[in-house]
């Protein structure tokens, strides 16, 4: 024997064709891994073994040829799972290809349920060959890849990973039941790959075993990663919601609700309607945290996703057929919408002055601006935006989408035109033209005056007007951003203002 070789104990098959390996000869690997096989349970692994070989040559089963590294890296190292741990069932074998694990695993645990899942189609008629030549019950075969929209629940997953194991998470995700189990049989090199699942599926996937072990007394190094799911698959999520919340199916663009909400897309329309939508899955779980009472629809397409647990039962969930969500769907977020209250703006008169600190006079048309200016308001610490009558709606969904879920915490109040303004009142207007800000002293209560888009502010206004220093090559800023620079330039000196 060449020295570094170990000397396997486990029976060669002989060279000669007049003595080949037989059932004999399998029964005594699987023991000499500690696995015992009765007569039927031998008979039919052999049987499973021929059809492979006789398949092989025209479907590439496996590459695997010699009869002990067969039985050790294909049959033996499928059951030992079982050795290992509980396995779930009814539990499905990812990505089966020949029937491995599937096969010798339901062969040794025949009280398993099994599914065994694969999408080339030879290879499916191969399973269903074996399946009932061996006379296999409480198995079936699924034909297709599984991917996030297949639903059929199982209580386990089993796969001989070749994927990474959060691309198998995500792939598994509409199938496996909550508290569910993922079993990973690895090879020995794959903590980065724990690491990344630990990291991207935090609170969805917990990991509950992680066990090294050998096919029998070989050098072959194996692992099990098991992990459980915390959270339940969509569709249980989305058959809870059900339960919990109105459902609401619309299909038709002659829908009224529809037509209601596409009115949404304009001031008018939300005035008269006293509603607004609100997009992208920050702002919207933002809003259900902090104003449920607002949120009266929760707008998908289909009935994916669900709405949260904790949204109020009044919600209605509506359930759009994909085109008219696309319609609704502005941006493209492809997330759920928010349908919500718009609550009333509280009317400014010149009379009141202003409260402590700085306001802002928004006459923008653009509703973009606005909500850049609302958002702004809200970093800084203004103390009120005071909407002139030239504005467009602080809550079009462009402005709700460029105030980044901050409108609903900032105090908006409704003031006259722009040309109504009284110049008796603390006013600083911002224009390209005037004493530099830098300059300039900011009274305790004030009001920044932003100028409409391309016009500025109106001509009696720009000789006492403030500028923001600029190269000279530039003509001047944006509306919204001269306001955001301004209002920086206030709080930083309000900072370094020694307390009183």
């Amino acid at each position: 024997m060449k020295k570094g070789h170990r000397k396997s104990s486990f029976p060669t098959p002989p060279e000669s064709a007049d003595e080949l390996p037989g059932p004999e000869t399998l029964a005594a690997i699987f023991a000499g891994c500690g696995v015992s096989l009765g007569q039927r349970q031998t008979e039919q692994l052999w049987l499973y073994h021929g059809l492979l070989r006789g398949h092989n040559p025209a479907l590439n089963l496996t590459r695997i040829h010699n009869f002990t590294n067969m039985v050790l890296k294909l049959y033996v190292d499928s059951v030992l799972p079982a050795r290992l741990t509980d396995l779930p069932s009814p539990l499905m074998d990812l990505g089966s290809g020949p029937g491995m694990p599937g096969i010798p695993l339901k062969i040794v645990r025949p009280e398993l349920e099994l599914v065994l899942a694969e999408g080339r189609a030879r290879r499916v008629a191969f399973l269903r060959e074996v399946i009932d030549r061996l006379g296999l019950a409480g198995i079936s075969v699924v034909d297709r890849n599984i991917s996030p929209a297949y639903a059929q629940p199982v209580a386990g997953v089993i796969t001989r990973a070749v994927e990474a194991m959060d691309q198998t998470l995500d792939r598994i995700q509409g199938c496996l039941i909550q508290n569910g189990r993922v079993l990973f049989m690895k090879g020995p090199g794959c903590d980065p790959e724990i690491e990344e699942v630990s990291r991207q599926f935090a609170g969805r996937f917990a990991l509950v075993a992680d066990q090294s072990y050998r096919i029998g007394h070989t050098a072959n190094q194996r692992r099990l990663v098991v992990f459980q799911r915390l959270d339940a698959p969509p569709r249980a999520l989305a058959d809870q919601a059900a339960r919990r919340h109105r459902v609401v199916e619309i299909a038709s663009e002659t829908n009224t609700r529809f037509k209601n909400l596409k009115k949404l897309f304009a001031g008018r329309g939300i005035k008269k309607e006293g509603q607004a939508l609100l997009s992208g899955r920050k702002s919207v779980a933002e809003m259900l945290d902090a104003f449920p009472e607002r949120c009266l629809a929760w707008i998908t397409s289909g009935d994916r996703p669900a709405p949260p647990d904790g949204a109020p039962a009044a919600m209605q969930w509506l359930q759009m057929s994909a085109p008219l969500f696309q319609t609704l769907d502005q941006f493209g977020t492809q997330g759920p919408l928010l349908c919500i209250a718009v609550p009333q703006i509280e009317p400014w008169s010149p009379a009141e002055g202003f409260p402590e600190g700085c306001s802002l006079l928004a006459p923008f048309q653009d509703p973009e601006n606005i909500g850049a200016v609302i958002r702004s308001a809200a970093a800084f610490g203004a103390a009120q935006v005071i909407l002139l009558a030239e504005s467009a709606h602080p809550y079009h969904p462009k402005a709700l989408r460029a105030a980044g879920g901050t409108t609903a915490h900032v105090r908006l109040r409704q003031g006259p035109a722009l040309h109504d303004l009284p110049r008796d009142l603390p006013i600083l207007a911002l224009s390209a033209e005037g004493q530099s800000i830098a300059e300039i002293d900011f009274p305790a209560s004030f009001a920044l005056l932003m100028g409409m888009e391309g016009q500025g502010v109106p001509d009696d206004w720009r000789d006492e007007a403030v500028r923001i220093p600029m190269a000279p090559a530039v003509e001047s800023l944006n509306a919204a951003a001269t306001a955001a620079v301004a209002l920086y330039e206030w709080q930083r000196r309000k900072a370094r203002a020694p307390s009183p």
